[in-house]
């Protein structure tokens, strides 16, 4: 007996040990990663996050950050995780693997030479969202606003010299892609200074001094920085860009969308595969649609009805105070269902406002965490572009999806868990957990009850359809080599959404590759986790709990996420 005791606490004193250095891995790693990434700890809302500064993309730095990840990683190969089942440093060692892993792999596809983005990693993309997150107040806010501020033109500098070697050795983004980025850069230059969104700190405070300088930096040094920009992009950058949209055309882009598929949703599925699984699926969710068309509509011609709900007047909007009113409504609806459908809740608010006027017609909506420190709320971004040609039955998954029981009611779980979660699962996101859930949202918000009619039902239904479209689109355009006029046509003929919707959609995903995996795959491992725990635990299945577990630790990888599951499950049988 004292033998037996004896070995058990040195078993247990590896095992401390063990996570011990797993913790101070993944601790130091965190840090690392936000002073390596400094915009997504402001994003994040990270309390005391490196908001003073933007990333460097330059060469030596992204030679130095390799390095340090390829130690990193030659560390978590030496440790056994399974020793660590069932202990919060197994979360740690999981997500830091697997992102890890996921930056490696996708080094191929490079990124950083060829990023001329409105959205995704692009720098115009970048400065704009910090705009309406950098924090103010204070002195020290307004310091490190002001440091952040300084630094832009060197930031586009290096931009620049990326995308010239890019060019140079044979990687470009799409045509049309470098169109838009000229576009909104036509607008943003065009823009008075005190309505930019660059301008936007100076906006939420009051101090002249403040004021005054921030407009200088903008006036004499950040908008010449993107005047250079924007005649490098017309003069030298344009006429070189490629005219098809696949990533696959770049160098090594076939290898590059294999890896962002791996590093997106982290489950073994090839580009077949996913193609054929999203056919499938906009088959069944067709025929889903079709009852209720029959049934509220009078006709089993889906598309009629879709069609008939987006440019009918009695369907859609016809101001942007409207827009913003119904999305309210329906946020409000979600907050009073949720204790019946959730243990863990969220406290802190969001807040539904509409896209500065710049980013609307190439946006649909985006959820913006809330600050760790409570000085803001979350904030669903909402675009009241042209609301007579927005329908009434797609805004209220949208906002389902952005808000509660989807992305705010995730993320903000996942950042007030404070310590009894690893840091670094309250701020990595995983694309399949995060976009997956906000889609299994907008189902479930079906479930409880949310939707206001058979026709926002049927908005839904179709959202979630416009999301498995993305499935067929996404790997068409990357490996089947799709044009951007037959992605379009797909979505549209199997959704009806309005052209722009569709068009934002497949502006995306060609500077963002495989990213539009996310919400579909998502959605279908969160709903055959649901289904092997109703099966599992029959009459002891209780949705609050199944719903509290997979939002526990964050968002992490799929394959991490089955495993906690599926470890839940067996405990509770």
């Amino acid at each position: 007996m004292i033998l037996a005791a004896a070995l058990a606490l040195l078993v247990q004193g590896k095992t401390d040990s063990l996570a011990a250095r797993v913790k101070q891995l993944a601790d130091s790693y965190l840090v690392a990663y936000f002073e390596r990434h400094p915009d997504e700890a402001t994003l994040d809302g990270v309390a005391n996050g490196p908001h003073d500064r933007l990333p460097d993309n330059s060469p030596a730095a992204l030679a130095r950050w390799q390095q340090r990840e390829d130690a990193w990683l030659a560390q978590l190969k030496g440790i056994n995780p399974g020793k660590l089942a069932g202990r919060p440093e197994a979360i740690s060692y999981g997500i830091m693997r697997d992102a890890i892993e996921g930056s490696i792999a996708t080094r191929v596809c490079r990124f950083e030479l060829w990023s001329v983005a409105h959205t995704g990693g692009g720098w115009l993309a970048t400065i704009t969202s910090l705009a309406t997150l950098q924090g103010v107040g204070s002195d020290e806010a307004r310091r490190q606003t002001l440091a952040r501020w300084h630094a832009v033109p060197a930031y586009i500098e290096t931009e620049t010299a990326n995308h010239r070697e890019g060019l140079r050795r044979g990687y470009s983004a799409p045509r049309h892609n470098v169109e838009i980025a000229l576009q909104e850069l036509d607008t943003l230059l065009a823009t008075p200074t005190e309505q930019s969104p660059l301008y936007d700190p100076a906006r939420r405070d009051s101090t002249p001094e403040f004021r005054a300088e921030l407009t200088r930096i903008l006036e004499m040094d950040i908008m010449p920085a993107m005047r250079r920009y924007r005649e490098f992009l017309a003069n030298e950058y344009l006429g070189r860009a490629r005219t098809s949209i696949g990533v696959s055309d770049n160098p090594h882009g076939s290898d590059c969308y294999l890896a962002s598929i791996r590093a997106t949703i982290g489950l073994p599925l090839t580009p077949d595969s996913i193609h054929k699984l999203g056919e499938a699926t906009v088959e069944e969710l067709e025929d889903s649609m079709q009852a209720i068309a029959v049934r509220s509509f009078g006709t089993s011609d889906v598309s009629r009805v879709l069609q008939h709900l987006r440019v009918d007047s009695a369907y859609t909007f016809h101001t942007r105070d409207e827009m913003l009113a119904a999305a309210r409504d329906a946020l409000q609806r979600a907050r009073e269902a949720i204790p019946r459908w959730f243990g863990r809740l969220p406290r802190a608010p969001v807040v539904v406002e509409p896209y500065p006027a710049f980013r609307e017609r190439q946006s649909v909506g985006e959820w913006n965490p809330p600050a760790e420190d409570g000085s803001r709320p979350g904030i669903y971004y909402l675009s009241t572009y042209d609301p007579r040609h927005k329908s009434r039955a797609d805004l209220e998954p949208l906002s389902f999806h952005e808000t509660i029981p989807g992305h705010h009611l995730q993320g903000t779980i996942a950042l007030e868990r404070g310590d009894t979660i690893p840091a670094i699962a309250r701020y990595f996101w995983s694309p399949g957990m995060g976009e997956g859930w906000a889609e299994y949202a907008e189902q479930l918000a079906d479930e409880m009850g949310l939707y206001s009619s058979d026709t926002t039902r049927l908005g839904m239904l179709a959202d979630i359809t416009l999301s498995a479209t993305l499935l067929v689109v996404d790997t068409g355009i990357h490996w089947f080599g799709w044009t951007r006029a037959q992605s379009i046509d797909y979505i549209r003929e199997h959704t009806r959404v309005p052209l722009l919707r569709a068009e934002v959609g497949v502006d995306r995903y060609p500077v963002w590759p495989a990213q539009g995996l996310a919400y579909g795959i998502g959605r279908l491992e969160i709903r055959r986790l649901r289904a092997f725990a109703e099966r599992r635990l029959r009459g002891k299945f209780d949705i609050r709990a199944f719903h509290d577990h997979v939002l526990e630790n964050g968002a992490v990888p799929l394959p991490l996420l089955r495993d906690n599951i599926e470890r839940w499950v067996a405990a509770s049988r």
